[in-house]
């Protein structure tokens, strides 16, 4: 338990983040907290770098709005303090405070209040001993042996409220080492690729990373370490669980086409259209944005709601039946207020509710279809062209190469 948030044990994958206020500006940190808090964060992480940040944190603790914990490097004081402070958990790393002493003190202190440690195994900051013995690099088996290494002296003093991070920024060694972890440690796993850098890219690595152990049932907790705004750390995170199905959806999920020859409006420009629109509205339904209604409606047939272009308006469709036709201007104005129609009422009574609008829907979706198959045929995308173009390009006799 990280305050009242259990972690591991089957409990829900937690997203964490971390503040980049002065901890000693409690003001500021406690109103990027609150941030964080809104946007999704299930515990957030402060530095305590000095005594100052102690005492903010002591300040920061019974307002803050989730559980929070105290990053920890190279002093233990600093540790101590935090824990004087009530902060609900500690995270340390074995790089950098390193007298085994110091290391037990710490974990005995936090035995005492039930306070939980994370053991924080940073590719960047391994104990220079173990750089030695692992060939002059960082591989998965040295930070596996960070962990072990730090285990033990907690072990040595009863200590057992443990998480651990082997984070890395390459994701193919991030993968490994919390794959060879969870083959030797039952304690929960906290996920992350260390200094993934700003987005795109950043989030790319850290998805690749996350959601690949996730798939494979490691991982209690993430946080998508990034060169942006902790915000987005947060958002990244919650909308990673939600895709894999790991956590309940909270707001939109918007699924769209990517577009053909059959598509008759701006399919790009209405989905970001409908992505502003939908902003931070907590609607957690699937919505589609389909460019043409020849497959369109088939296709987002499982969404709860969506709307297919076609000849200039737009096909709203209720869990893959057609319930009325708007104007192309109005479509996306229209998807907010059935989304918030659904979210309220439920699918159903939306269908009932359009009960005297769906055969004429029906009927003028399945005029459009014919006009668009008539006008464009089966192959919009010139693709049986191609193909024909293709097969009159003359052939290599045999024995012949550009080699000779």
């Amino acid at each position: 338990m990280v305050g009242d948030v259990p972690v591991g044990g089957g409990a829900p994958v937690t997203v964490q983040s971390m503040t980049v206020t002065k901890t000693a500006d409690h003001e500021a940190t406690l109103s990027q907290i609150y941030a964080l808090a809104a946007a999704g964060a299930d515990i957030v992480r402060c530095t305590c770098n000095e005594s100052a940040a102690a005492e903010g944190l002591a300040r920061i603790v019974p307002r803050s709005p989730v559980p929070i914990v105290a990053d920890i490097h190279h002093q233990h004081l600093r540790a101590l303090e935090a824990l004087e402070a009530g902060v609900h958990c500690l995270r340390l790393n074995p790089g950098n405070i390193r007298n085994p002493k110091h290391i037990k003190l710490v974990a005995s202190e936090a035995l005492d209040r039930r306070v939980p440690i994370r053991i924080g195994v940073n590719g960047g900051s391994l104990h220079p001993e173990l750089y030695a013995k692992h060939g002059g690099k960082v591989t998965p088996e040295a930070m596996v042996e960070s962990a072990l290494q730090e285990i033990a002296y907690f072990e040595d003093v009863g200590f057992d409220l443990i998480k651990i991070s082997v984070k890395a920024s390459s994701v193919p060694l991030m993968i490994e080492a919390y794959r060879q972890l969870a083959e030797v440690t039952d304690y929960p796993l906290h996920l992350g690729v260390t200094e993934a850098g700003p987005p795109p890219i950043g989030t790319l690595k850290a998805t690749a990373g996350m959601a690949t152990l996730l798939a494979e049932g490691i991982g209690d907790t993430i946080r998508y370490s990034l060169t942006t705004d902790p915000v987005e750390e947060v958002k990244a995170g919650r909308q990673l669980l939600e895709v894999m199905g790991l956590r309940e959806r909270k707001n939109v999920d918007l699924i769209a086409c990517p577009s053909c020859g059959r598509a008759e409006v701006d399919v790009f420009a209405i989905a970001d259209e409908a992505m502003r629109a939908f902003g931070e509205r907590e609607i957690p339904l699937q919505v589609a944005v389909m460019g043409c209604v020849v497959n369109g409606p088939g296709e987002a047939r499982d969404a709860d709601l969506g709307i297919a272009a076609g000849n200039k308006r737009g096909h709203l469709f209720v869990k893959g039946q057609n319930v009325m036709v708007v104007a192309e201007d109005e479509m996306v104005d229209t998807l907010i207020e059935w989304a918030e129609y659904i979210h309220a009422n439920g699918a159903q009574a939306a269908l009932d509710r359009a009960s005297s609008t769906r055969a004429a829907a029906r009927r003028a979706a399945e005029q459009d279809r014919k006009r668009n198959l008539n006008e464009l045929g089966d192959d919009a995308n010139n693709a049986e062209a191609a193909i024909s173009n293709i097969r009159m390009v003359p052939k290599p006799t045999r024995g012949q190469s550009d080699a000779k």
